[in-house]
């Protein structure tokens, strides 16, 4: 993880593009290219595999790039999450269940 981290502020560096991310940009950002990983499902499962990863990785870049502007530490930032999730979503009532937590 902190090769990916290291490139892409590098990347970012040399372009002198930190001054353009800042949180709002990067949500921004962030919910566009959501948006075109979502096209590739728009109207059936015919998506091309290479088309989406390359949506997931500009997702994740600006995920990435946020956390480090916000000077988040991204696996302790997953990891209360997943916490927070085993919490509201206990094997119990979610096991092979799809509802969400507020209906258990």
């Amino acid at each position: 993880m902190d090769e990916v981290i290291e490139n892409l502020l590098t990347f970012q560096k040399e372009r002198n593009w930190k001054k353009f991310h800042t949180p709002e940009n990067l949500a921004k950002s962030i919910n566009i290219e959501a948006s075109e990983l979502l096209e590739h499902f728009q109207w059936n499962n015919n998506y091309n595999l290479n088309e989406v990863s390359e949506e997931l990785a500009d997702v994740l870049i600006y995920s990435f790039l946020m956390a480090e502007t916000l000077n988040l530490d991204i696996k302790k930032i997953i990891l209360n999450k997943l916490q927070k999730n085993k919490e509201k979503y206990p094997i119990s009532k979610s096991k092979g269940n799809s509802t969400k937590y507020t209906k258990f």
